[in-house]
């Protein structure tokens, strides 16, 4: 069984340090030092959200991050490709008043690759939204994970860059801006994926059986916050 906790960063330094920890490592496993939202300001921040998950031993072996735009604090894909497109920007400050938020920072351990913790931590991102009052949901992605955002209602947004593309993180990868553009109805996502997003919005404690690749498992989902005002 694994479980999957959400929690806002602020309130829980050690949980976000065993986060970044985790993170750097996979991201020196395959050979990437320069991602820009590596670092550790998103833990201090108001806005940030984080969804772990942890194996039956009580180890973190993933994680992803929801970070609302506050109007005055970039979101990471902001920090990412605004350099070579200020219009994202743009893009972003004009939803600010109607609830605009990236999912960002999506790792798991190489012990549980395969597993597909990875499209479970990204519905599971997008489901705590709500709580915080996000509407509109970007992201950034790279050819290999593309695959997996379109499936939970994310869209490439082909005004940016070259046809949505940049040369990100290095250049070894090419990576897309994307967009949910309704993150409270999640039209855009396959029915499955839909569903689940749904359910885990309207029962954010439960427990579920989920299909992998390698097969079935059992996942405690503990996604209700306790926010402070």
């Amino acid at each position: 069984m694994f479980t999957f906790k959400a929690f806002k960063a602020a309130e829980e330094p050690e949980l976000c340090q065993m986060y970044a920890e985790g993170h750097v490592q996979v991201l020196r496993d395959y050979g990437i030092t320069n991602i820009t939202s590596n670092n550790q300001e998103w833990t201090k921040l108001d806005v940030v959200y984080c969804v772990v998950a942890y194996d039956e031993h009580g180890e973190m072996v993933g994680g992803i991050r929801v970070q609302k735009a506050d109007g005055k604090n970039m979101l990471p894909v902001e920090r990412a490709v605004g350099f070579m497109d200020p219009r994202i920007h743009e893009i972003v400050g004009a939803y600010v008043s109607a609830g605009v938020g990236e999912l960002c920072a999506l790792w798991n351990s190489k012990k549980v690759a395969g597993v597909g913790l990875s499209m479970l931590l990204t519905r599971a991102g997008i489901s705590i939204a709500s709580q915080v009052g996000i509407n509109i949901m970007v992201g950034i992605c790279a050819d290999y994970t593309l695959k997996m955002f379109t499936k939970v209602g994310f869209v490439v947004d082909g005004s940016l860059g070259s046809s949505g593309e940049f040369v990100y993180p290095n250049e070894n990868y090419i990576a897309r801006v994307l967009g949910i553009l309704n993150a409270r109805n999640l039209e855009t996502a396959e029915e499955e994926d839909r569903e689940r997003m749904l359910s885990l919005r309207s029962e954010p404690n439960q427990i579920h059986m989920e299909t992998g690749p390698k097969g079935p498992f059992q996942v405690n989902y503990q996604l209700l916050m306790t926010l402070t005002p």
